[in-house]
């Protein structure tokens, strides 16, 4: 049925005609200020822009954040973020450098600096203008590095196999439905002083966080392609956080995160309470286990774990951008078609997938900040290289963008991870798995392997100026004894190494995914993201001291748990 069909039997019908959507007013605006700089912007004899893109991110935040069972944080923000892309050259060769960098040393033109924020009523005018202001300042910037970049080309040999500075892509139209948005703040407000509360009676944890987040992104897109996209997107966390020391000195630290694209989709009150519960356990056993060693040997990474192992070693080098920076150590450029994971391992990035086994994927998102639809990328198959995550970035071999140029309100995108997911076709159980543990220490003559439960998250270092390493920080490791089998929580050690070297080192994996949520922090800023993988044997593992406490803990007893306080009060 055509559109004017449907339009003529509303009206035979006598159905209200619906309203315009408010949305597309500001579409239309920017489409506008974009064209007519796009046409009429030009600098004597330079060339005009041959790319423009804007995106307005309207952000609307707000939390409740309680210790020690009072509030210390109730806060509600609305702004309007203006990112604008303005190109000078041509796809082949164009302005464009890294977000950090820039020639202009001289400063000149510096004496101003746009503000890159939108108005929040939707004026029009105003709206237009602000892209006025900015496109203006790319503009001339974006001449100012043009010219720079082509000087320093006379120093530099030139590479047959260099990419265009910028993908040419088809447009993309999608204007997707209104997000509810709601927090229901006398419930979130009364919870966490509650839980707040617990854990100050708990005595040995002296210090907590426990909050509640609400956030809610309007995305507006245009760029000179043709495109035009609006997305709606929510985004709610519970975060349980809390601090002790063990008597001689190191700090210890837990905590509990829940994400949800929806508030009824968060854990009831009782979840919640449960899990305060469990973390303070969780903090008291470990202010009684004992120090370790560092320690060089075998160990199973649970699933949260080994998705932090396949994040950091793995993920990070397969963004593509990093193939293209001279101070990249571009770990994996020249490896397509060549295996570099163990062959019974594979790799997709899949930011089109919300929810896995029942549990939301914080790295999903239809299009990304470029306009391009998110798409499913099969990086590694069976160990074999097969594909980078792409911006509109192209890199040697990979011309087009697949989706995964992200970035934090109105930062650069650049390349980035969402939901990275890893598989396994050498799978046992979690039993068998911790045979092969003990077996493998009495192989290497280990009185004992690890298991490490519970990872705090981790970081990398990737760039060609220091060595190719990462660090995982575990919060719950298990000693298991080759003799017997018999688990002992221990504590004061964090996870190093190089990426090469430790994913060469996977011997198998457990039968069950876990789902690793959480935010990356990388060049474009902090992107939610998630990891899925199994649990992971590695046949050796470094584990290196954690740096030492020496402080004493508070002398007294906090209080709220000080039972002589309790007697005078009573």
């Amino acid at each position: 049925m055509s559109l004017l069909l449907v339009s003529v039997l509303a009206s035979a019908l006598g159905a209200a005609p619906s309203s315009p959507d408010p949305r597309l007013s500001i579409l239309d605006a920017m489409s506008e200020e974009l064209e007519r700089n796009r046409t009429r912007l030009k600098l004597g004899e330079n060339a005009p822009p041959y790319f423009i893109s804007y995106a307005v991110k309207d952000l609307t935040q707000s939390y409740v954040a309680a210790r020690y069972g009072a509030i210390f944080d109730d806060w509600t923000n609305r702004d309007r973020r203006v990112f604008a892309d303005v190109r000078v050259g041509s796809y082949e060769l164009d302005n464009s450098i890294n977000e950090e960098l820039d020639f202009n040393f001289s400063l000149k033109g510096t004496s101003y600096s746009t503000r890159k924020e939108a108005p929040l009523d939707d004026d029009l005018t105003a709206l237009r203008t602000t892209l006025w202001l900015i496109t203006d300042e790319k503009y001339k910037g974006g001449l100012f590095n043009l010219l720079k970049k082509k000087g320093e080309a006379v120093y530099v040999v030139e590479d047959p196999k260099k990419p265009p500075s910028f993908s040419r892509e088809k447009p993309s139209t999608y204007v997707g439905p209104e997000a509810g948005f709601t927090f229901d703040k006398p419930r979130w407000t009364a919870l966490v002083r509650k839980l707040s509360a617990r854990f100050n009676q708990a005595g040995k944890i002296f210090d907590t966080d426990v909050r509640v987040t609400a956030d809610k992104e309007v995305r507006y897109f245009v760029n000179s392609d043709g495109s035009r996209i609006v997305t709606e997107q929510t985004f709610y966390g519970v975060h349980l956080f809390a601090v002790t020391r063990s008597d001689d000195g190191q700090l210890l630290d837990d905590s509990r995160d829940h994400y949800a694209f929806r508030e009824s989709e968060l854990p009831s009150d009782e979840r919640l309470m449960k899990d305060a519960e469990s973390l303070i356990q969780e903090l008291l056993a470990l202010r009684a286990a004992p120090a370790i060693d560092p320690y060089t040997g075998p160990a199973i990474l649970e699933a949260e774990a080994a998705g932090v192992l396949f994040h950091e070693a793995v993920g990070h080098r397969l963004e593509g951008d990093r193939m293209d920076a001279d101070a990249e150590g571009k770990t994996f450029k020249g490896q397509i078609g060549r295996p570099v994971l163990p062959p019974f391992i594979s790799i997709v990035d899949d930011p089109t997938l919300g929810v896995l086994g029942g549990k939301s994927l914080n790295g999903f998102y239809r299009y990304d900040d470029e306009g391009i639809p998110a798409q499913r990328v099969p990086l590694v198959e069976a160990g074999v290289l097969r594909n980078f995550l792409l911006s509109r970035h192209p890199v040697d071999g990979f011309l087009h963008s697949n989706g995964h140029g992200r970035a934090q309100a109105n930062r650069r995108p650049v390349a980035r991870m969402a939901n990275l997911i890893a598989s396994s076709t050498k799978q046992v159980s979690d039993a068998e798995l911790k045979d092969m543990l003990i077996a493998e220490a009495k192989r290497q003559g280990k009185p004992y392997g690890l298991i490490i439960r519970d990872i705090q998250g981790g970081n990398t270092n990737t760039s060609s100026f220091g060595y190719q390493a990462f660090k995982g920080i575990p919060r719950l490791v298990y000693r298991v004894d080759v003799r017997d089998g018999k688990e002992s929580l221990v504590r004061g050690v964090e996870v190093v190494g190089t990426p090469l070297s430790a994913i060469s080192k996977i011997v198998a994996t457990g039968k069950t995914q876990g789902v690793f949520n959480g935010f990356c922090g990388a060049e474009s800023g902090n992107v939610p993201v998630s990891t899925v993988a199994p649990a992971t044997l590695l046949r050796e593992i470094e584990l290196q001291r954690v740096v030492e406490g020496r402080d004493r803990p508070p002398l007294l007893p906090s209080p709220a748990s000080d039972p002589v306080q309790r007697a005078e009060v009573h």
